[in-house]
């Protein structure tokens, strides 16, 4: 919802705060209207993410899932995480990182991946 929609409402709710019988009613449906709008746009967007990662190999999925907990993964963690060999996991890594799932942090020794 917009300001344009959002002032009205509040204004029409101000006017009655100090009589008997406030009216909360035009405030309160334009809450809950934009609440219900935010809940669409983010099961769209949940909808989105899983049919994106339900692509995705076990591996490369658990790679994600681990950063999404923690806020970022290094080689060393999913290697004791998968019980994967560090070239295998390398190849993960970057192909998560080209099809955008993944940001790789700093360079050499003590790269780390952040979710996009």
């Amino acid at each position: 919802m917009s300001k344009e929609a959002y002032y009205p409402a509040l204004r029409q709710t101000q006017g009655t705060i100090r009589t008997e019988t406030p009216n909360w009613q035009p405030w309160l449906e334009f809450f809950l209207h934009s609440m219900a709008e935010q809940v669409q746009r983010l099961e769209k967007k949940v909808e989105r993410e899983e049919i994106v990662l339900a692509n995705l190999p076990d591996l490369s999925l658990q790679i994600v899932e681990f950063a999404r907990e923690h806020g970022r993964v290094t080689i060393g963690e999913a290697v004791r995480l998968t019980g994967s060999s560090r070239n295998t996991l390398k190849q993960h890594f970057r192909n998560l990182v080209e099809q955008g799932h993944l940001n790789q942090q700093r360079r050499g020794h003590g790269v780390r991946y952040a979710l996009r």
